[in-house]
């Protein structure tokens, strides 16, 4: 059997044994949050988050930029007005930069993918503070915003906040 066979089977078990859902579209703790896609983070259990507290935006390496068409949704469309930058020891995104990436894609596809900037990085903690303030500098994120980055350690759990040097709550903008 196929992993997606056995999605479909465990989804069929799931909404089987399941009470009808009635959420509001809006994320109830009005967060939303931006995170890595490494299948070692699971964002509802680590941050304690329940089904319809926060929108939970993942991509490759948690970048904000990747991820500002859907906070603007979130924002203007959902009401969220908290947002948290999650990114996350041992990631592979500090493996490898975009000629590598270029490079093997050619070498395995034979495409062409050098009009993608993978958003790769070298340093985990100045990413982090790249993207909180790419955010708070953002026109498209609004004023006041509380925005905070932190770092999830995959061995312990635990998160640490990176410092950005401006408050926490107050947007630069």
């Amino acid at each position: 059997m196929s992993v997606l066979d056995e999605l479909v089977r465990a989804n069929r078990r799931f909404s089987g044994e399941r009470s009808p859902q009635l959420l509001p579209l809006p994320p109830a703790r009005h967060l939303a949050v931006v995170t890595c896609m490494d299948a070692r983070l699971d964002p509802a259990a680590a941050f304690g988050l329940a089904e319809g507290d926060a929108h939970v935006i993942r991509n490759a390496g948690g970048r904000a930029e990747d991820a500002l068409r859907s906070l603007v949704i979130s924002q203007r469309l959902l009401g969220t007005t908290a947002i948290t930058v999650v990114h996350h020891t041992e990631c592979g995104m500090l493996t490898f930069g975009n000629r590598d990436l270029y490079t093997k894609v050619e070498k395995d596809l034979g495409a062409d993918a050098s009009g993608i900037d993978f958003l790769p990085f070298s340093d985990l903690h100045q990413s982090l503070r790249h993207d909180v303030e790419f955010l708070r500098n953002s026109p498209l994120i609004a004023p006041g915003t509380e925005i905070r980055g932190f770092v999830y350690d995959v061995k312990s759990g635990g998160l640490s906040e990176v410092d950005t040097g401006v408050p926490p709550a107050v947007s630069s903008r």
